[in-house]
């Protein structure tokens, strides 16, 4: 497994800070931050709730922030950080979107297709393919999930 890197951790916790946004106005507390040249370009949180939007995951909201920063959909030097593996159509748009890098925390064995449950960029047709790392503070970003759902339950 390939080492975490002190900037890994550093971008992760921004994104933690986005996903305590989410959590502020009840949606799902999942966050992202992209960063090109190691600057933060875009920060997003899933805001389906507020925008009665089922697209509105943090990644897609990120992706179309950081496409209108840079002037461009083709996101090839861009690094992602996300809180919680992403899903289907998250990993959809990443792969899309020709990202450079995806940084992620907590590991998703429902609805993750990049390792857990279904490893998109290993099928046949992928022609674009970029670098995972996972499992960043993912201690953090799934208590912050249990926390979330423990507290909706009540």
């Amino acid at each position: 497994m390939k080492e975490i890197a002190a900037e890994d951790i550093y971008f992760m916790k921004l994104a933690l800070k986005e996903a305590q946004l989410a959590w502020s106005h009840d949606d799902v507390p999942i966050g992202a931050v992209a960063v090109k040249d190691g600057n933060v370009i875009a920060r997003a949180h899933n805001m389906r709730h507020v925008l009665s939007d089922p697209t509105a995951h943090a990644e897609i909201l990120l992706l179309r922030k950081a496409s209108q920063i840079l002037g461009t959909w083709y996101l090839t030097d861009v690094v992602v950080y996300v809180t919680l593996e992403p899903c289907m159509m998250c990993t959809g748009a990443l792969y899309q979107s020709r990202i450079k890098r995806l940084v992620f925390g907590a590991y998703d064995p429902k609805m993750g297709a990049v390792i857990s449950n279904q490893d998109f960029l290993s099928l046949e047709w992928v022609n674009h393919k970029f670098q995972v790392l996972g499992g960043v503070l993912k201690d953090e970003s799934a208590s912050m999930l249990k926390a979330f759902f423990r507290e909706r339950r009540k």
